[in-house]
C-alpha cells in the first residue's frame, strides 16, 4: 500500500511538473493581441474595377439573323446581342490590401493589385469607403503608392528596418483573403534576400506567414509592431499557401515610394553585365576555395562595366565594400545605388583580386535592356573529348553577330564534354582565359590542360552567354 501511495504521489509530482513546463512554454508565446489592436486601423481592404473588352457570347450555334435596322425584330436582336462579332466592355473587379504609410492619406500596396484600374475603393477598418488614385507604381518592385483625400488624420503604421530583420524571427501579416477584411496570420521568417524568377532587383523575405490571394499589397509586421515588409507572393502547385510567402523588404517599397512622390517615375542603378552563379566546379576552375561571387558572362557595350575596364570571366566577389555571395544578390545592391555615384567593385581575374572603380548608369527601360540583350549572340557552341567540332560557318557568325574565333559544337558523344553539358550547335570562345581562335587552336588548348583539373569554358547558346565547368579527363 506505500509502494502505491509512494508511486500515486510521484505520478502526481510529476504532472505537475508537466503542467508546469506546458504554462512556462504557453507563457514564451508571443501575444499578437496589443500588435493587432493596435496596427489594425492603417490597415485598408482594396478593391478595383478595370473595364476588359471581350466578344459578346452567343448561345452555341447560335446566328444573328441578318435584319434590317428599324424592323422590330433586328432592333430586338441587337437590343440583346449586338452586332455580330461585336466586342463590349466588361468590368472585372479584383481584390487586395494596402496601408496608410502617413496621416495625409498616402499608403503603399502591389503594384499588379492596381495596375489597369479604372476605380480604386479603399475600405478602412471603420467601414469608411474613399476613393484612392495612383500616384504612380513600379512594376519592377510590384510596389504602388496611393492617395486618398482625407478630411483628418487617418491611422499610419509605423515603419521598421527589414534589413535588422533575422531569420526565425516571429512576423504577423493583416489583410483581406479572399475578401475576408483584416484577417490576422502569424508565422516566422524563414529566409531572406531570396531571389525569384524574372524579379531580379527585390531582394524577398521569404516566411511561412499564411497568405492567400486578397494578401497582396497587406504589411507584414514584426514584434514591434513595425512594417518590415509587403506580402506580395506565395509559392504554390495548387493556387493556395503551401507555407511558402514572400515579402518586398519594407526599406525596398520605401524607396520606390519616396522616388514615386517627388518624380513619378523610379530610377535604378546599372552595371551592364550578364552573370551567373559561380558552382562547385567553376570555383576550382578560377581558383576559389568555394563557391562565392558572380561570374561575368557577357559585358554590354558602352555600358558602365564596360567603361570600368570588368571584363568576361571576371568573378565579382565585392560590390561597394559589400561580399557578393552569389549572383541572385548582386542586382539589388546595384540598383539601389544612386545613379553617377561611382563605386568600388573588387573582381577575381586570373587569379588575383583586382579593385576596380564603377560609375554607376541609370537601368534602361525593359524594351531598350531587351534590345540591348538581343544583340548578344544568339548560340554558344564548344567542344572536347567526346565531341566533334568544327570552324563556325559564316552563316552562323553572321546571324550570331560572332567575333573572329571560336569553335562549333557538331556532335557531343559519352564523354567529358556531354558532362559538362555541351551542346551541339554550341559556341566555344574561351577556354580558361584563353580567346578560342580555332579549332586547332583549341585542341592545342585542350591537350595542355592539367588531367583532374576543371577549366571553365565560354560558350555562347541560343539563350546567351554561359560559363560551363569542364574536368579535363586523366587520360587527356
Amino acid at each position: 500500500m506505500n509502494g502505491m501511495r509512494y508511486g500515486t504521489a510521484a505520478l502526481a509530482a510529476v504532472a505537475a511538473m508537466m503542467a508546469a513546463g506546458l504554462a512556462q512554454a504557453a507563457r514564451g508565446l508571443p501575444d499578437f493581441t496589443k500588435l493587432v489592436e493596435e496596427a489594425s486601423p492603417a490597415v485598408v481592404n482594396i478593391s478595383t474595377t478595370q473595364k476588359v473588352e471581350r466578344r459578346r457570347r452567343l448561345p452555341p450555334g447560335f446566328k444573328i439573323p441578318d435584319m434590317p435596322e428599324g424592323t422590330p425584330f433586328g432592333d430586338l436582336f441587337r437590343h440583346f446581342f449586338g452586332e455580330q462579332g461585336e466586342t463590349e466592355e466588361v468590368p472585372t473587379q479584383s481584390l487586395g490590401s494596402g496601408f496608410f504609410i502617413s496621416p495625409d492619406g498616402y499608403l503603399l500596396t502591389n503594384a499588379h493589385v492596381v495596375k489597369g484600374a479604372d476605380e480604386i475603393v479603399v475600405r478602412l477598418s471603420d467601414r469608411r469607403e474613399l476613393q484612392a488614385k495612383v500616384v504612380g507604381l513600379d512594376e519592377r518592385s510590384d510596389v504602388a503608392l496611393l492617395k486618398v483625400e482625407v478630411d483628418e488624420p487617418v491611422p499610419a503604421v509605423r515603419i521598421g528596418d527589414s534589413r535588422r530583420l533575422k531569420v526565425g524571427e516571429w512576423v504577423l501579416a493583416i489583410g483581406s483573403p479572399f475578401g475576408f477584411d483584416h484577417s490576422v496570420t502569424a508565422g516566422i521568417v524563414s529566409a531572406k534576400g531570396r531571389s525569384l524568377p524574372r524579379e531580379s532587383y527585390v531582394p524577398f523575405i521569404q516566411t511561412d506567414v499564411a497568405i492567400n490571394p486578397g494578401n497582396s499589397g497587406g504589411p507584414l509586421f514584426n514584434m514591434d509592431g513595425e512594417v518590415v515588409g509587403i506580402n506580395s507572393q506565395i509559392y504554390s502547385r495548387t493556387g493556395g499557401f503551401m507555407g511558402l510567402s514572400f515579402a518586398i523588404p519594407i526599406d525596398v517599397a520605401m524607396d520606390v515610394a519616396e522616388q514615386l512622390k517627388a518624380t513619378g517615375k523610379v530610377t535604378r542603378g546599372w552595371l551592364g553585365v550578364l552573370i551567373q552563379d559561380v558552382n562547385r566546379e567553376l570555383a576550382e576552375s578560377f581558383g576559389l576555395d568555394k563557391p562565392t561571387g558572380a561570374v561575368v558572362a557577357r559585358v554590354l557595350p558602352d555600358s558602365p562595366a564596360a567603361k570600368a575596364g570588368i571584363q568576361v570571366g571576371d568573378v565579382i566577389l565585392e560590390y561597394d565594400g559589400r561580399e557578393v555571395p552569389d549572383s541572385a544578390a548582386l542586382p539589388p545592391m546595384v540598383g539601389r545605388t544612386r545613379v553617377g555615384r561611382e563605386v568600388p567593385v573588387t573582381v577575381l581575374r586570373e587569379g588575383k583580386r583586382i579593385t576596380l572603380r564603377v560609375r554607376i548608369g541609370e537601368l534602361p527601360a525593359e524594351e531598350e535592356l531587351a534590345r540591348a540583350a538581343g544583340e548578344q549572340p544568339d548560340k554558344a557552341r564548344s567542344e572536347r573529348l567526346g565531341i566533334v567540332v568544327g570552324e563556325v560557318p559564316d552563316e552562323i557568325r553572321e546571324a550570331l553577330d560572332l567575333p573572329e574565333g571560336g569553335v562549333v559544337v557538331e556532335e557531343v558523344g559519352d564523354g567529358a564534354g556531354r558532362a559538362a553539358g555541351l551542346e551541339p550547335g554550341d559556341v566555344i570562345v574561351r577556354v580558361g582565359g584563353e580567346p578560342v581562335e580555332g579549332v586547332e587552336q583549341f585542341r592545342k588548348l585542350i591537350k595542355e590542360l592539367p588531367a583532374g583539373k576543371a577549366v571553365a569554358l565560354l560558350v555562347q547558346r541560343r539563350s546567351g552567354p554561359l560559363f560551363l565547368a569542364l574536368k579535363v579527363p586523366a587520360d587527356e
